[in-house]
């Protein structure tokens, strides 16, 4: 379980995350939304220990990610800024990810094989398209066999047949009592793999709760987005 609370970060003259609160439950998928430059790559980054709160605080199973024993057992993570070296080999920037964090080094051909990639292990990453990379940083998040997944903007990239794959992977993967977190601003598309949604904007959280209670009264996920953040607009100015 993922345990956001009253999360706040400051960037000099600006509020990136303002007293954000919020849970991921086991068993299923929650949608963490919102356009770019809403704050959900700041929040992902503190739940993930690469970024430090001005105040509140990110657990994970009760913990901090920097308490975590074994952190890629526990929680495997995608983050849209980060990459492998273009000139390394697929295979081996998971071998070094594998043997850097004591996992098994038949993870590497498992994880490859789940991700579609096991024709191109030995390929440079340079001359891998953007969905291929894409597959290539979920692979790196499955080493670990983690019961978490975080997810930042998984679908950027991949063309028809793969985002109907990572849905259908997302599914299974919680449907398995394991906990996923994905963040998009794609709503349309992230509406039909999330069980919950939580609809952040200009840094405080919107809305939250079941996919269906959100979406009560609107047409879609994207109806209700628009619907709320023009209500919370308004009332600002």
């Amino acid at each position: 379980m993922i345990e956001v609370l009253q999360l706040t970060k400051h960037h000099r003259n600006t509020t990136a995350v303002d007293d954000v609160t919020f849970a991921v439950r086991p068993g299923r998928v929650t949608g963490f939304l919102g356009p770019n430059g809403a704050g959900k790559s700041s929040t992902l980054r503190m739940i993930l220990g690469l970024d430090s709160p001005s105040s509140g605080t990110a657990l994970i199973d009760g913990m901090r990610y920097r308490e975590l024993r074994h952190p890629l057992r526990t929680v495997g993570a995608l983050l849209d800024d980060a990459g492998p070296v273009p000139e390394r080999r697929a295979i081996d920037h998971l071998r070094w990810i594998a043997q850097s964090n004591r996992l098994p080094g038949r993870r590497v051909a498992e994880v490859l094989e789940v991700v579609g990639l096991a024709h191109a292990t030995r390929r440079r990453v340079r001359k891998y398209s953007l969905g291929m990379r894409q597959r290539l940083g979920i692979a790196a998040a499955l080493l670990g066999d983690p019961e978490i997944l975080i997810l930042d903007e998984p679908v950027n990239g991949l063309d028809p047949e793969g985002i109907r794959w990572i849905r259908t992977f997302l599914r299974d993967y919680a449907a398995a009592g394991r906990t996923v977190l994905l963040s998009s601003h794609l709503m349309t598309e992230t509406a039909d793999t999330v069980d919950d949604v939580v609809v952040i904007d200009r840094g405080r959280i919107v809305t939250q709760g079941p996919l269906v209670e959100v979406t009560a009264g609107h047409r879609s996920l994207e109806e209700a987005f628009f619907a709320l953040t023009a209500d919370r607009r308004g009332s600002e100015r």
